[in-house]
């Protein structure tokens, strides 16, 4: 088949041309073979500035047709044409063949992967020397629309100076992570470290604080309604371009298996964690990292109901696909920008199911399997199995291999299924799950160091592991090719919604790089007759203290006392309280904890870390009536290292101050 068809069009069912075409017999194949790459070798080199995207060569009667695609033809052809007379000349002395030559335009540059990649490396090149030792990133905005390029200072020597206890920094725990009323003191403390030039460094003995030329002022006034507000951080990612395809996709399957899967898997943890401290300390902080983005999935998916996000999607596409077809041209692409990101996400959605129980149910839940699947060495499987329980992994592996089972398609489930399962244990997925905790060396310290790199790969953990890894790639691979596609629909529609709507302020998803969030400290009504302050209290957190559940509400004596005498130093509120959090509407997600809140001065205010339960569809859908970013108050962080812990030399070395700032209006 391949003489006949690119594989292309065998794997995704579209026609793709070869870059080569020509027959040789077999004394002629491999110089054919070597003479195309010196010409596409050598004229890369000789006019790249031109941008050549691709180069295809057909050979007939000895004579080569070289097709040369540039995003700048002009360069090529040059006056009159002698550009073009030049490069035939040019080949044929290489090549030693009269050759013919072709120009063809790229229409797109933009979206063509070559040229990103060239242009990307070239810009990335010239900035290093521009800027040497900064670190240098060009990252993708609107779909790949546009491009930015970030120059930064990285520091690399950070020590932690201090932090809360649990006690206060997780206050609430699980229960309260993403509601409102907020009680937690979540903050750490860090200095950065230099070397005695004041410049980025390694970590060293003899690095010494980092003296930075501009800093933030810590104010004591605190926040009142209205008040502006503004966050500056590194927030994860959004996909607020995100269509009515993908919402389905979200709420019928992503959410939904990641809701089931991590839901089982905490029951067994919770369980087990109850019945034993021990239990309970390893496996404390994954429990917390798997809860977190399940009670996000389930807010999700509310959120996007409530809020009728699919029906506002469907409307905006329908209004985009009649722009498209009365104002364009088929061929800039926009009226099938939406039927390309469709028939993708309708070929990713069932190959994205299985991918997700391979890593949900399989990678993330089988401790066992992460273990085998990585080096033997010592440091490693110590730190590993100083936060391992096997019997709470067996109880695990054992509901997750019944449940992937029973959801995934026959066809994607590991062959460890048919190879093993089946054969050996007559499809039993407990007496398999069974057998291999019982076998497995990977089960405890002392026969895992036992292991070499040949012995391992007779361990059956190890071969479920590479069972598991295999699928996952093959998968992955499987859904490599409708990406591409949704890709390229994805951008083309993102450039056309921007081209319909020319005199709207667009902004791009959230990638990871520095944002800028602004607003005003406000109150919420997450519901009918319902009504949320805009802050909260040291009183609060006093009355949430529940003997029932130390996990989550344990309140310190040092810090009762000092509620009791209401020893709060300057950090009071003028009416005398200790106030803990407090609430603006401001755009953030996952990746802002930490990120400083300042005020319309510029002053440290508050830290973020938390958004609210009612809005968790912010990240496709941004309701600034609703959403709101949940910071810790400054002046509790203050109190907590000053009156608390008595680290009154740190307070010592901030740059706090006190005045009020304009009086704010609600708008």
């Amino acid at each position: 088949m391949g003489q006949k068809v690119n594989p292309h069009g065998l794997r995704v069912g579209v026609i793709k041309d070869w870059n080569t075409r020509w027959y040789a017999s077999k004394k002629d194949f491999s110089d054919y073979l070597v003479e195309d790459k010196k010409i596409r070798d050598h004229l890369k080199k000789v006019h790249y500035a031109a941008g050549v995207a691709k180069i295809d060569i057909e050979r007939a009667a000895n004579k080569v047709t070289v097709s040369i695609h540039t995003a700048r033809p002009g360069m090529l052809i040059g006056k009159g044409g002698v550009g073009v007379d030049a490069i035939k000349a040019d080949v044929s002395a290489l090549i030693g063949k009269p050759v013919n030559v072709n120009i063809m335009e790229v229409r797109n540059p933009d979206a063509n992967a070559q040229l990103v990649a060239e242009n990307i490396a070239a810009l990335k090149k010239e900035l290093e020397a521009e800027n040497e030792g900064m670190s240098i990133q060009i990252l993708p905005f609107f779909g790949g629309n546009q491009y930015f390029a970030f120059v930064m200072e990285v520091f690399r020597d950070i020590r932690l100076v201090g932090t809360p206890p649990s006690s206060i920094g997780k206050f609430g725990g699980d229960t309260d992570n993403w509601m409102w009323p907020r009680h937690t003191g979540d903050f750490s403390v860090f200095r950065v470290y230099a070397d005695k030039d004041n410049r980025p460094a390694d970590y060293s003995k003899d690095n010494r604080p980092y003296e930075a030329p501009r800093h933030l002022e810590i104010s004591l006034d605190g926040v009142r309604e209205g008040d502006f507000a503004m966050v500056m951080g590194f927030p994860g990612s959004t996909e607020r371009y995100m269509t009515s395809y993908e919402i389905d996709q979200t709420l019928e399957v992503d959410n939904p298996q990641r809701i089931y899967i991590r839901g089982l898997r905490q029951d067994i943890m919770r369980r087990y964690m109850d019945a034993s401290d021990e239990v309970r300390i390893k496996y404390a902080s994954k429990y917390a990292r798997s809860s977190n983005y399940w009670k996000n999935s389930i807010g999700m998916s509310r959120g996007l109901e409530r809020l009728n996000v699919k029906a506002k999607k469907q409307a905006e596409e329908e209004a985009f696909q009649s722009w498209a077809e009365k104002n364009t041209l088929p061929e800039e692409g926009y009226i099938e920008a939406l039927p390309k990101i469709r028939e993708a996400v309708t070929n990713i959605t069932p190959i994205w199911a299985s991918m997700q129980y391979i890593q949900e149910a399989f990678l993330s839940s089988v401790e066992l399997i992460r273990n085998a699947a990585q080096t033997l060495d010592k440091d490693r499987l110590e730190a590993f199995f100083g936060d391992y329980d096997a019997a709470l992994d067996h109880e695990v592996a054992r509901c997750m291999f019944r449940i992937a089972r029973e959801n995934m398609r026959p066809e994607d489930l590991p062959s460890i299924y048919a190879d093993v399962i089946d054969k050996r244990f007559g499809g039993d997925t407990d007496a398999y799950v069974d057998w291999l905790y019982e076998t497995s060396a990977y089960t405890s310290l002392d026969k895992a160091l036992t292991l070499t790199d040949e012995t391992r790969k007779q361990d059956p953990a190890y071969e479920l592991a590479k069972s598991v890894i295999e699928r996952n790639n093959a998968l992955s691979q499987a859904r490599r090719e409708w990406t591409t596609l949704y890709n390229e629909g994805h951008r083309l529609y993102i450039a056309g919604l921007m081209r319909m709507q020319p005199d709207k302020a667009w902004y791009p998803d959230a990638n990871f790089t520095i944002r800028l969030t602004y607003g005003q400290v406000l109150p919420y009504d997450p519901a009918d007759a319902v009504t949320y302050k805009y802050y909260t209290t040291l009183d609060g957190v006093i009355a949430k203290e529940d003997p029932e559940n130390p996990t989550e509400f344990t309140v310190e004596d040092k810090l009762k006392e000092l509620y009791r005498t209401r020893d709060y130093g300057r950090y009071a509120d003028a009416d005398g309280h200790i106030r803990t959090c407090f609430l603006a509407n401001l755009d953030i997600t996952g990746g802002n904890s930490g990120s400083p809140v300042l005020d319309g001065r510029g002053r440290l205010i508050g830290l973020a870390f938390d958004g609210n339960w009612e809005a968790m569809s912010g990240d496709i859908a941004f309701e600034p009536e609703l959403q709101r970013c949940i910071a810790v108050d400054i002046r509790y962080v203050l109190f907590i290292i000053d009156k608390y812990a008595g680290c009154s030399h740190i307070i010592d070395e901030l740059d706090i101050v006190q005045g009020k700032a304009p009086k704010a209006r609600r708008k």
